[in-house]
């Protein structure tokens, strides 16, 4: 078939969290299908003209890119305060306001008249405001979370008054926008069968399937480095809610409890655009670093003792938890930070939930060698048999055929 795809960021180099996701399942349908693409340029991911032409060579080995498009929003910040502002009064959410975009619409139709299309691969609820363009063809809808989920879930947690009324009334917004829209795809794509599930919660006679997250597995794999003592790793961009929360709390909650433990307990923090309050607590510390963007960041998984993982927010399925299983670590996690992974708690990873499951759990592993390997290579092995993106792409391409 020719597929026309539409992204709502260029997931180019694949490093981290939805660009993994996006450019490894386009890497695999293409595969089998021609794809076109039609794409947004993030500020945040790219923000350099240079970056941008790096990205946009990279995400052309998948497909034709046809179009592409800069967001309003990262114009300024007053552009982008303007849209969240405007989104209070008007009946689509804000997630779908942000890529509204004076010239989509007809690029998409234009590219499906001279293309010969077959089938239109919409990258996120967000995308949904352009289903009418794609009139005649086939039309499937992925979700990287039930985004209305997320926004609810984030607004339960968040403590300052105004923002969450107002990640409350997007998540209704979302809920009735995907209730709307989602059963008139022929096909909607979810990470997990978790998300199907919350999926059809709201739309019962939503056509959905799951293709899960996954991981590269020639890339990820143990390299064999020296293990460095009662050490520590988080990796994820800091500019995610989710992940700023997770090491906020481990900071706060866990950190001096740890350190009075195991004195000589090391904490490395990976990943783009760390806040200036965490360089800061780091700065005249030894045992706790903050390296930012690193541009491989398995020499850093390898040499960590574990992976920890405390995220109690956000949806979808957490790459990085995948990343680091095929890295063979022993992973303690909150049970969010591996919602629809099929891990087994005590055999892939250990779960904590409080402070003292943090502190508890962690010392377990460094003082048992056996433990943190037994731990690893079951982790390894799970990634294996289910999380291999080679054999997800051939999922997605029955899917796609069936459609």
């Amino acid at each position: 078939m020719n597929i026309l795809w539409l992204s709502h960021l260029v997931p180019y180099p694949p490093k981290g969290g939805v660009m993994q996701r996006s450019y490894n399942l386009m890497k695999e349908i293409s595969k089998y299908h021609k794809l076109y693409i039609i794409c947004f340029v993030q500020a945040s991911l790219q923000p350099s003209r240079e970056s941008r032409r790096i990205a946009l060579e990279g995400l052309s080995r998948t497909g034709d890119i046809v179009g592409v498009f800069e967001f309003d929003s990262d114009k300024s910040r007053s552009h982008a305060m303007a849209l969240a502002l405007k989104s209070l009064f008007t009946r689509d959410p804000y997630t779908v306001n942000w890529i509204k975009k004076d010239g989509v619409a007809p690029l998409i139709r234009n590219t499906l008249q001279s293309h010969s299309i077959g089938l239109v691969h919409f990258d996120t609820i967000s995308w949904a405001t352009y289903f009418e363009q794609a009139d005649g063809c086939k039309r499937v809808l992925n979700h990287h979370n039930i985004e209305s989920h997320m926004m609810l879930r984030r607004a339960e947690q968040e403590k300052h008054l105004l923002k969450k009324i107002y990640y409350y009334q997007e998540g209704w917004k979302l809920r009735a926008y995907e209730k709307n829209i989602c059963d008139k795809f022929d096909l909607n794509i979810t990470c997990s069968s978790v998300d199907t599930i919350r999926l059809r919660e709201d739309s019962p006679l939503v056509c959905a399937d799951d293709i899960p997250n996954g991981v590269d597995l020639d890339y990820f794999h143990p390299l064999g480095m020296k293990e460095k003592p009662n050490s520590m790793i988080f990796a994820g961009g800091m500019s995610w809610y989710p992940n700023v929360a997770a090491v906020d709390f481990f900071i706060k909650n866990v950190w001096p409890g740890l350190t009075q433990k195991i004195p000589d307990a090391s904490m490395t923090v990976v990943g783009r655009n760390p806040p200036d309050w965490l360089s800061h607590f780091a700065a005249d510390k030894t045992n706790f670093s903050v390296t930012g963007f690193v541009d491989d960041v398995r020499p850093y998984l390898d040499q960590a003792a574990v992976y920890v993982c405390p995220i109690t927010d956000g949806g979808g399925t957490k790459l990085k938890i995948l990343d680091a299983l095929a890295m063979g670590k022993a992973i303690v996690a909150h049970p969010i930070a591996c919602e629809g992974i099929e891990v087994t708690d005590g055999k892939d990873v250990l779960y904590a939930e409080t402070t003292e499951d943090y502190i508890e759990k962690v010392s377990k592993l460094f003082n048992d060698a056996s433990l943190r390997s037994s731990i690893g290579a079951s982790g390894r092995l799970l990634v294996e048999e289910k999380y291999n993106f080679v054999n997800i792409g051939k999922k997605m391409d029955r899917l796609y055929s069936g459609v």
